[in-house]
């Protein structure tokens, strides 16, 4: 009778401890699939020594074609998102808003050229994190792309002034 009850406790334990393990094991179970209209871009970076002097600069935009003198840009925001009950974070691009540039006169008759234009404004730097996934959700025909920034060695003192 005892070995009986002991088997069974050992199959619950056993049970529990693998619960949390297989949670863990795929961060990617809190990230919903992207909606109807919507792509979902995962980012999965590599383990690094010092990731705490590491940024990652996320890039959104879409490939045009353009003329190659203006200087264009994309209207929008880059959402972040705290995923309830998890709070792992996601980045959410709701609408492409319209593209404005620089005007310049450009020759007419000149050949377009495809340009990735990004969204205005100033860069998106998030914390390098190499242990849960970079997931941005964005509308269909909106690229994702991104840029790693790493701090120097060395610092440099300021004087008071």
């Amino acid at each position: 009778m005892k070995t009986k009850y002991l088997g069974m406790i050992a199959v619950l334990f056993s049970a529990l401890l693998a619960m949390p393990a297989a949670r863990a094991a795929d961060p990617m179970e809190a990230f919903p699939a992207a909606d109807q209209g919507m792509l979902r871009y995962v980012l999965q970076l590599p383990a690094q020594d010092d990731e705490s002097a590491l940024r990652v600069e996320l890039i959104v935009g879409k490939t045009v074609p353009l003329d190659e003198q203006n200087q264009y840009f994309f209207g929008g925001t880059l959402e972040q998102e705290t995923i309830q009950g998890w709070g792992f974070t996601r980045y959410l691009l709701n609408e492409l808003g319209p593209l404005a540039g620089t005007l310049m006169a450009a020759d007419p008759n000149a050949p377009k050229v495809a340009r990735f234009v990004p969204l205005g404004g100033a860069p998106y730097l998030i914390r390098y994190n190499s242990r849960l996934p970079i997931v941005v959700y964005v509308p269909e025909g909106v690229e994702v792309r991104y840029r790693l920034w790493t701090a120097g060695a060395e610092s440099t003192v300021m004087e008071p002034g």
